[in-house]
């Protein structure tokens, strides 16, 4: 990458020179952020340049590239990986685990050669191994190590890492590269990785073990928009084949990489002798704890290619490199209290607080009890000595109980049925790990109750995203699902916030005031009950009609309606008994949110009688709403495909039962046939 700082200039250029010029400009600031950890301007001016970049391609779609970077989130989702033969075979190392292992090793080498040795060391990043193909300098294929012969092409999920060149620097005075294939380690940086664990705790989700697990995890998504979001990152370790370069050895060819634009391997050392290289693993093991990413240990590899030629392989791994793996810690210290953390879900999760003490580098006072279930196997109990470690090297968890120190009046923990935040019940439904507040008007929970309640299918609040609720709650403009309805008398504190202003404010209020007068099953859908969809609400609201009627019924009242179990009866009967949830609907009454739904389906609508079956996506309705309309003209929709079946209205990427239409002979309609049946 050149040293000369580029700056903009579109005075008297053209749109493709302009786009050129961009397109240097961000590559340079991309390369300083993500590969040099040294930006040089800030993130708006950075977003200024993107999006300048982004309208002149919009306008001029025959100037977009394939190495544009406004494509690194452009590949569609696939519905699986195609499988890629690697020609060079990407071997797994040898682990040793101790330094006599390591002498070993040495002695083996030096006795297969006949002569010195000098080795490269290297960090050990705990990641998912990929392989980067490049054709006269451009990214064509990115592919996942699999088994080391076969593996899986996931170029688009790798085009969203920002350090991953799209285009390779071309070297002074030099063609571009016919061809290059190389190998990287894609990792998720330490803060990230406590980050998407921290959420996914909190929604009562599994999580991830380890950072290579999460990095494996977030590049085989479907999707490659998810995969962004994960923040990913890499370091490029080896040439696997090139055409038309040679190197003596590895260290050379880490720095070739290096000019090429490849963010390498860090602080990787050369050593001349094994003592040199005892060294080395024993400062990186001082130091890993202070890295912002995770290693698993340390690599150690013969630095000279004549050499490896000489030593070769096994059918399993090099003879000339192992990996070195640092023993876990653990340390055993008191719990002193086990203590409640409510999460966005309303998912309670049991923290243990600790007697303080220093593991892996950090000092270590609270770690996870991940559920109750775990507190019960483990037999774990507030005043035990209990062994912890990092899990992943990060997340402090209770390994073990000493049970031998176990004091005599103990008492085994039992989670409680009650929100410790807002005195809800919290129930554990069957089949998850998870116990959960209920209550609507929780704090803890606010943010995704909000999140819900604005959403399309339910009270379909256009403007009201993550983002803005998470600042409306910031600045304490909303304490609850009613205050969105007061928000009218903020306008002026509205417009001067963060990329706020009239007219979107004036939008959102419209919009806001338009969800008053929405059916009612939208506003039941919107309170986010436990086992009540769209579908279930939909059914409820036509049943009753009106709010009250339905706040009245009993579970078996409410278990007549068409298509309700005693799971679905009892859970939207309780919640609405809740105080919580009766509060929260008399504030709503009281702004003048619809309590009641439009009249019921017609029974003689030009649909009576009739049965659909949805498949696939609609692009002008979700399936709730499809569904609506056809309930609305007398209509019934079905899961399942059968000869009683009247129509399959199929979307985009209909599945199986389009094929089972087509063999059944039931006639089949898209969405403009649906509109000209409908009369809409």
């Amino acid at each position: 990458m050149s040293s000369n700082k580029l700056t903009p200039n579109n005075g008297g250029l053209s749109a493709e020179e302009r786009v050129r010029q961009l397109r240097e400009l961000i590559n340079y600031h991309n390369y300083r952020y993500y590969v040099e950890d040294d930006p040089e301007i800030s993130d708006y001016e950075y977003d200024m340049l993107y999006h300048e970049l982004v309208e002149l391609e919009q306008a001029y779609p025959e100037l977009v590239t394939p190495d544009s970077p406004t494509r690194r989130v452009g590949g569609q989702a696939d519905n699986a990986f195609e499988k890629v033969i690697h020609q060079v075979k990407m071997e797994s190392l040898n682990d040793v685990f101790d330094l006599g292992e390591l002498i070993d090793f040495d002695r083996r080498v030096r006795e297969a050669l006949g002569q010195d040795v000098a080795y490269v060391v290297e960090k050990k990043i705990d990641g998912l191994s990929v392989s980067l193909e490049y054709e006269n300098g451009l990214l064509v294929r990115g592919s996942t190590r699999g088994d080391g012969l076969v593996g899986e092409d996931v170029t688009q999920n790798l085009r969203t890492i920002r350090s991953i060149p799209l285009r390779l620097n071309r070297l002074p005075g030099e063609p571009d590269i016919p061809y290059l294939e190389v190998r990287g380690e894609v990792f998720m940086p330490r803060r990230y990785f406590l980050e998407i664990n921290r959420q996914l705790e909190e929604s009562g989700q599994k999580l991830f073990a380890n950072p290579r697990n999460a990095a494996a995890g977030s590049l085989r998504q479907l999707d490659p928009a998810v995969t962004a979001q994960r923040k990913l990152d890499i370091f490029v370790f080896n040439v696997q084949r090139v055409t038309g370069r040679s190197f003596r050895t590895h260290s050379e060819s880490l720095e070739f990489l290096k000019s090429l634009g490849f963010k390498i391997t860090p602080g990787y050392a050369v050593c001349g002798s094994i003592q040199e290289v005892i060294e080395e693993i024993r400062v990186i093991g001082e130091s890993r704890d202070s890295f912002p990413f995770e290693i698993d240990g340390a690599v150690v590899k013969v630095d000279d290619l004549g050499q490896r030629d000489i030593l070769g392989s096994t059918s399993k791994a090099p003879r000339w490199a192992v990996a070195y793996k640092y023993p876990p810690e653990m340390k055993k210290t008191m719990l002193k209290e086990i203590v409640i953390q409510v999460g966005r879900t309303g998912a309670l999760t049991p923290n243990a607080v600790l007697e303080p003490v220093r593991i892996a580098g950090s000092t270590v006072s609270r770690a996870t009890l991940h559920n109750e279930d775990f507190i019960r196997e483990k037999d774990i109990r507030e005043g035990d000595t209990v062994w912890i470690r990092k899990a992943g090297e990060i997340i402090p968890e209770v390994v073990e109980v000493d049970f031998s120190l176990r004091p005599e009046n103990s008492k085994p923990f039992t989670m409680p049925d009650k929100c410790p935040v807002c005195g809800a019940p919290a129930l554990r439904e069957e089949n998850e790990a998870i116990r959960r507040c209920t209550g609507i008007e929780c704090p803890a929970r606010l943010f995704r109750s909000l999140v819900h309640y604005a959403s399309r299918d339910a009270m379909n609040i256009e403007g009201l995203g993550p983002a803005l609720i998470e600042m409306l709650l910031e600045k304490g403009f909303i304490r609850g699902i009613p205050d969105l309805y007061r928000l009218k008398e903020r306008r002026d504190e509205l417009i001067a916030l963060e990329r706020m202003g009239e007219k979107s404010v004036d939008n959102l209020l419209a919009s806001i005031e338009k969800s008053k007068s929405n059916d009612l099953s939208r506003l039941i859908f919107g309170l986010g009950i436990r086992h009540i969809g769209l579908r279930a609400a939909q059914l409820a609201a036509r049943h009753f009609g009106c709010m009250d009627r339905l706040m009245e019924a009993t579970v078996e009242e409410i278990q007549s309606i068409e298509e309700f179990g005693e799971k679905m009866a009892e859970s939207l009967h309780d919640f609405l008994q809740q105080e919580q949830t009766k509060h929260t609907l008399s504030l709503l009454k009281e702004a003048g949110v619809s309590m009641v739904t439009d009249a019921p389906a017609s029974q003689d609508g030009i649909f009576k009688g009739k049965t659909f079956v949805l498949t696939g996506t609609l692009p002008g309705f979700t399936r709730a709403q499809a569904t609506e309309i056809i309930e609305r003209l007398g209509g019934k929709v079905s899961g399942s495909v059968s000869r009683k079946t009247d129509f399959v209205l199929a979307g985009d990427e209909a599945g199986s039962k389009l094929e089972k239409a087509k063999d059944l002979g039931v006639r089949i309609i898209d969405e403009q046939e649906f509109r000209r049946m409908c009369g809409i």
